[in-house]
């Protein structure tokens, strides 16, 4: 049996939601002219709020109004650490770094699975000591990172079949491996109701909802607090 703990990014390990964040951080030192496109960007966050744009097209408008079509791999790398390097100096709950290293300690493979872009991720998780990473992808035309996302954006049940899938490259197969799911939102549900052991963590207040009607441990970081923390790491079961 594989034992496997999968965390959620953004608002579960970091006290803030992180791809804004990066646009505004990378734009701010390689485009900072970009800056005064940002209004341009408010009429395509009215159409994603009435559903007439995906979200993942969203955050290619996003990207593309603030760092353009073509950023040179070079800085882009060069930003993405800078950027990981400050969300691991300031950025995350200290109880989710010593949850991650209990883990690794129990012998538990590690995943961390955001919609954030893979580019600053992976960074991330090195600082982590995290091995295995299921995050957005970015699209790069001659050695320049575009504003295209790469397949999926690992959101919501996107985000479940990518976990799948990851596990499938590296041979895993679902019956042969016990899954501890963390994450703070609802957005997740499929990820938690796939996984064996759900952990609500910080949650929203419909995941909440979800997770004491179902019995969820509920880990409230953000409050400093554990409810139902003991029951999670012991039991491995529902």
């Amino acid at each position: 049996m594989t034992m496997i703990s999968i965390y959620d990014v953004d608002r579960t390990l970091t006290r803030l939601p992180t791809y804004s964040a990066f646009l505004l951080f990378a734009a701010r030192r390689a485009r900072p002219w970009r800056l005064g496109l940002i209004p341009l960007i408010a009429p395509w966050a009215v159409a994603y709020a009435f559903g007439l744009i995906s979200r993942k097209r969203m955050k290619e408008v996003m990207h593309g109004h603030m760092l353009g079509h073509g950023l040179p791999r070079a800085t882009a790398e060069r930003l993405a650490g800078l950027f990981a390097d400050r969300i691991f100096a300031s950025g995350l709950y200290d109880e989710g770094g010593a949850r991650i290293r209990a883990d690794h300690e129990a012998g538990r493979r590690v995943i961390l699975a955001t919609a954030a872009p893979s580019l600053y991720i992976d960074r991330l998780a090195a600082h982590l000591s995290v091995d295995d990473v299921v995050a957005t992808g970015g699209t790069w035309l001659d050695d320049r990172l575009t504003s295209r996302i790469a397949g999926e954006n690992c959101y919501g049940a996107a985000k479940q079949r990518m976990i799948a899938d990851h596990l499938a490259r590296r041979g895993i197969t679902r019956g042969d491996a016990h899954i501890r799911f963390y994450s703070d939102h609802a957005s997740d549900l499929p990820s938690f109701e796939w996984a064996d052991e759900p952990v609500a963590v910080n949650p929203s207040p419909k995941l909440r909802r979800i997770a004491a009607e179902r019995g969820w441990p509920i880990l409230d970081w953000a409050a400093g607090g554990d409810t139902g923390a003991n029951r999670a790491i012991t039991t491995g079961r529902r």
